[in-house]
């Protein structure tokens, strides 16, 4: 039998553990609501979750060098077993503080899980691709992930009613597979530099275009966060969706986005950068301020579809031409310092979500069209500095 390569093994890995996510973190808000959180409270639980995993990630890019990162993630997927059958027991209990406190657990260590396994990637094989291949089977399985749960949710299987906690409990079987999978895994050393950290720091300040890629990724986490943190309870409350409806619904726009990205990492280069951000950003803006003014739910409906659409599909080229311009020694510490931001963004968006959610729906996306705004304006910028750089390196001998 021919062996695995372990560039595929911790694709494999990362296929079980995105199964775990779309089956669990798809319901988790949905699991809050069951336990009599109202909405603001469930926002804050996850926006403050996301704000500790901003804590949790820079110490990862502090302490943690490339070479102890397989061990360091092995422990933290542990760490999230563990919770994960915590919360199990914990639901339909008064343990309210218990509760959030795992909930945030849940959340710190899955965003450091994703946040960690690109740089693991780099110490066995880096490619122009397999920045692509990694968030293609992120999002495929985690597809998969909420087919499961919309096929089986509150249906009854061998006598067992099929409810957010049940969910739960067979997510952990799929987090359990994957730390079996990273156990197997062998990552090569790598030549590690002391200055690192403090030279990527300087890097980034140095470079126009890495410091404005930085805040235009904040600017838009917040802004996607403040139209779509709470989709789940947006779907099933605001569109009267039931959670098998939602699921589906969030399952098909998913599959057809996973298509659409295949699609666009072949015909969609940076040759075609301008093109890029008018669909995925311009567009979406559009239907926002068409939103906004209708208040229409059908209108809203299509611009959420939109949005959840080409966000997606078009991420793996939007960012990895920037994430490829980073040297194997500096990735961790890129990685650490691009993801830090991307959740700080989205824990202040999450926060805005769930003020705005209370007000009315085309607040949420009003909001988030007036971020998209500045979002826009710094895409567009960017890909002009970065034709600007090119001409001028094909310029010198």
């Amino acid at each position: 039998m021919k062996r695995i390569k372990d560039e595929n093994k911790i694709l494999i890995m990362l296929a079980f553990f995105s199964i775990s996510i779309g089956l669990w973190g798809n319901f988790r808000q949905l699991w809050l609501q069951d336990n009599n959180f109202p909405v603001t409270q469930i926002s804050n639980i996850i926006s403050i979750g996301t704000f500790i995993s901003v804590i949790g990630i820079a110490l990862i890019g502090k302490y943690v060098t490339l070479n102890k990162l397989k061990k360091t993630l092995t422990s933290i997927l542990t760490i999230k077993f563990i919770n994960m059958l915590a919360l199990y027991f914990l639901n339909g209990t008064n343990k309210t503080e218990l509760i959030k406190l795992a909930i945030m657990i849940d959340i710190v260590m899955e965003y450091i899980i994703i946040t960690s396994i690109y740089p693991l990637i780099t110490t066995i094989v880096k490619s122009d691709t397999i920045y692509s291949k990694r968030k293609l089977t992120e999002y495929l399985f985690r597809d998969i992930g909420i087919l499961f749960g919309g096929i089986f949710i509150g249906k009854s299987v061998a006598g067992i009613l099929v409810n957010y906690n049940i969910c739960l409990i067979i997510s952990n079987v799929f987090l359990l597979i994957s730390i079996f999978t990273m156990l197997n895994i062998k990552i090569n050393k790598t030549e590690e530099k002391h200055s690192v950290k403090n030279s990527m720091v300087k890097y980034i300040l140095k470079s126009k275009i890495m410091s404005l890629y930085l805040l235009d990724m904040f600017v838009g986490k917040t802004a996607m966060s403040t139209a779509l943190g709470l989709k789940m309870l947006t779907l099933t409350n605001y569109f009267a969706f039931s959670d098998s409806i939602a699921t589906n619904y969030l399952l098909i726009v998913g599959l057809i986005a996973d298509g659409i990205g295949i699609l666009a990492l072949k015909y969609l280069t940076p040759k075609n950068d301008y093109l890029t951000i008018t669909i995925k950003f311009g567009i979406r803006f559009i239907w926002y301020v068409v939103v906004f003014i209708s208040n229409n739910l059908i209108i809203t409906l299509i611009a959420i579809t939109w949005s959840l659409l080409i966000s997606t599909a078009y991420e793996n080229i939007c960012d990895g031409v920037y994430i490829n311009r980073v040297e194997n020694n500096y990735q961790l510490s890129f990685a650490n310092i691009r993801y830090i931001i991307r959740f700080l963004g989205e824990a202040i968006g999450v926060f805005f979500c769930g003020i705005m959610y209370e007000i009315g729906l085309k607040y949420m996306l009003g909001l988030s069209a007036i971020f998209m705004i500045f979002q826009i304006g710094l895409a567009y910028y960017l890909i002009h500095l970065r034709r600007v750089e090119n001409t001028q390196n094909e310029k010198e001998p």
